[in-house]
């Protein structure tokens, strides 16, 4: 084995420890760290504005007691939500429709069985 021998000679420009770095490796060094802490805190500042889901699965768990109606030419969801429960927002019923009846779209056709919740 031989040894290795470094020797140092100071000139200008050059750093004390003997590492110099160009203007390309300063903005590795410091640039790379930089933009992975701020993708981590956009990350987490997502994470942490991201909305509840607690308050949705909740109506999902409830039971719902049903009906069954037969579709007549001419009605809508929102006509039959007015009409089996006139006390509640129809946007609720019609959502209520949907989810009951697995309604992709949202239309209905004469002679169709829907489940409706009961009033």
């Amino acid at each position: 084995m031989s040894a290795i021998t470094i020797t140092h000679t100071s000139g200008h420009g050059a750093a004390p420890g003997g590492l110099r770095l160009t203007r390309r490796g300063r903005m590795v060094f410091f640039g790379l760290p930089a933009m992975l802490l701020v993708a981590a805190l956009l990350s987490l500042a997502g994470f942490l504005n991201s909305p509840a889901k607690a308050a949705d699965s909740t109506a999902e768990l409830q039971p719902t007691t049903s009906t069954s109606v037969t579709v007549q030419s001419g009605q809508s969801l929102w006509g039959i939500a007015g009409m089996v429960v006139p006390s509640r927002d129809p946007r609720d019923v019609v959502a209520e429709i949907i989810q009951l009846n697995n309604l992709q779209d949202g239309r209905i056709v004469p002679g169709q069985q829907l489940f409706v919740p009961a009033a």
